[in-house]
């Protein structure tokens, strides 16, 4: 394992991207001469991964389908090996802009995860409804863990430091939700540190995203038992031993 210094791996969870990741590669390569950008194929089928060599992305392929959980556990443990110390996750849907990736890893000055927090005054981005009340809800309770005032705390556009790729290595679960929130408790209760900075996000460039109306209804629900699985372990982490 080398030291890259000031290189910065931009981990792309792709999943079926291919009328997306090409131009997706292209933004971020064209950002700064310091990012690579490593696109983790999670079992496309459509020549995602194709298309991402052909922007002049690094691929990692997976066999099938994990997840973004599985496909970003991936990329953090290639990030490590290879010797990088910054790290920051982009979707491969062009929603994340690349000219803000720079202000994501700024926040590495102070804190060991930063997060791009949609709800920040910035942009435009609206969530109505269930699917709203529950990325409150969660941000109020996460925000207790991290002492430190957090609004979005489901958002996948984040960056971390040696010190949390590590941790991530060790430890980031596949299951729904658990790569933004359930990782970011199980972080913050191993004494890692966490601040966010307002991005505005911009629209999904082609196809639909993973979660239909019907994963918008019980997304409340769901996260909340998530995040309570996620509280409930720190808690009996901490509790002394008879």
């Amino acid at each position: 394992m080398t030291d890259l210094g000031d290189r910065v791996a931009v981990l792309v969870p792709a999943w079926n991207e291919v009328r997306n990741v090409t131009h997706t590669v292209s933004e971020i390569r064209a950002a700064d001469p310091l990012y690579d950008v490593i696109v983790i194929d999670d079992g496309s089928t459509d020549g995602t991964s194709g298309a991402a060599k052909a922007a002049g992305a690094e691929v990692l392929i997976l066999p099938f389908n994990l997840g973004v959980g599985g496909a970003m556990r991936t990329g953090f443990t290639f990030a490590a090996r290879r010797g990088y110390n910054r790290v920051i996750q982009v979707d491969a849907d062009g929603q994340h802009n690349p000219e803000h990736i720079r202000l994501v890893l700024g926040g590495l000055e102070r804190a060991d995860i930063c997060i791009g927090a949609r709800f920040a005054d910035v942009g435009d981005y609206m969530v109505r409804g269930p699917r709203r009340w529950a990325m409150v809800f969660l941000a109020t309770l996460v925000s207790r863990v991290a002492k430190v005032r957090l609004t979005d705390v489901t958002s996948g556009f984040r960056a971390a430091n040696r010190r949390a790729i590590e941790q991530y290595v060790r430890y980031y679960p596949a299951e729904y939700l658990g790569d933004t929130l359930d990782s970011l408790v199980e972080a913050l209760h191993a004494g890692l540190t966490v601040t966010q900075v307002p991005v505005a996000m911009r629209p999904r460039m082609h196809g639909k995203p993973s979660q239909n109306v019907w994963g918008s209804t019980v997304y409340l629900v769901r996260s909340v038992f998530a995040i309570s699985l996620a509280l409930m372990r720190g808690a009996l982490r901490r509790r002394p031993s008879a």
